[in-house]
């Protein structure tokens, strides 16, 4: 009998291949198909070659975040990516592959655990969603690619479940607000700010600027140094021009980083996120008559989706307008 259950009623399956017992114990709550699945993968494997059979095992977590770490190399993101799969490293030590879902819910629980701000004391969530996600993310790739090389007998990272994230947080700023907050930083992380605004373009995209993307009129963002992997041209307004100077940046991405965190504190705007420049640029354009395509070009997005969730400033500005006719109507 090639499939049956312990005690504890989980599935084995085990067959003989030249004199050897291959044997596999699957995951709880495995059912007698997917043991069948496992047993039938296993003898495919074992009969295109008997010597170098490559059958479906039960690796540990860290062996998967391992081969997505190999994968991440080839990644234009390289460096973050395996620090969002290091991350993972205290849980992975204690779960297998097929415990995927288990490993997932250890990982979530403790990183959302609430702790004490060190400056305020507060309780907060020791990690946002959005970072626990992309940790989980790098998970389920790993998982995704021992699949593909039939390392495990499915694709466990199907089981894992992200976190949900509330993505309707809305600041714009407005001129005075990004004045405010850039007075007490360094002219080096001031152009960046500026840059963001003034350009609308996000803040990896500036630390790629070289001095051959800056001509006489125009800043080019080539295809490789943007997310969405299109080239984009960007006139070079009068504000603009006195930070050019600064790029490309002489501080890194980390340091601009910091010194935003401590200049919003000072300029009693603790909440600010450096990205929300980038939806001030496109709210401050709309409010002098800019339509939702010309933003959305400037800003580089792909389709006109995504600068769709910006049309209800389009619509408070029709209404401003309108309240004025009113005025004039209602005496």
């Amino acid at each position: 009998m090639s499939i049956w259950d312990d005690k504890d009623g989980r599935k084995h399956v085990g067959i003989m291949v030249g004199g050897k017992r291959i044997h596999r114990k699957l995951p709880e709550g495995a059912t007698t198909s997917d043991a069948k699945l496992v047993e039938a993968e296993i003898r495919a494997s074992v009969a295109r070659s008997p010597k170098q059979a490559n059958i479906p095992s039960d690796p540990p977590m860290t062996a998967i975040l391992a081969l997505y770490v190999e994968h991440s190399e080839g990644l234009r993101s390289a460096d973050t990516s395996k620090h969002h799969a290091k991350r993972l490293g205290p849980w992975a030590e204690r779960y297998k592959a097929s415990q995927a879902q288990e490993f997932a819910d250890h990982v979530i629980r403790d990183m959302s655990k609430r702790i004490a701000d060190k400056k305020t004391g507060k309780l907060v969530a020791a990690y946002a969603p959005a970072t626990i996600n992309r940790s989980l993310a790098c998970a389920k790739k790993g998982l995704a690619l021992a699949w593909r090389q039939r390392l495990i007998p499915e694709n466990y990272g199907l089981r894992i479940e992200n976190v949900a994230v509330n993505n309707k947080r809305e600041v714009f700023l407005t001129i005075a607000q990004v004045r405010r907050i850039a007075e007490h930083c360094s002219p080096v992380a001031q152009a960046a700010i500026w840059g963001a605004l003034l350009t609308g373009a996000r803040r990896g995209e500036l630390f790629q600027i070289q001095r051959s993307h800056i001509g006489c009129d125009t800043i080019t963002f080539p295809a490789s140094n943007t997310k969405t992997l299109r080239m984009r041209v960007i006139p070079i307004i009068p504000a603009l021009r006195p930070w050019l100077q600064y790029y490309p940046l002489r501080m890194t991405i980390y340091g601009v980083q910091s010194a935003w965190r401590r200049a919003r504190v000072k300029a009693g705007m603790p909440h600010v996120n450096f990205h929300d420049l980038r939806h001030s640029c496109a709210s401050i354009l709309l409010a002098l008559g800019a339509d939702l395509y010309t933003i959305g070009k400037i800003l580089g997005h792909a389709n006109v989706q995504t600068t769709q969730r910006y049309a209800h400033l389009q619509v408070e500005a029709q209404r401003a307008a309108l309240d004025k006719l009113s005025s004039l109507v209602v005496k």
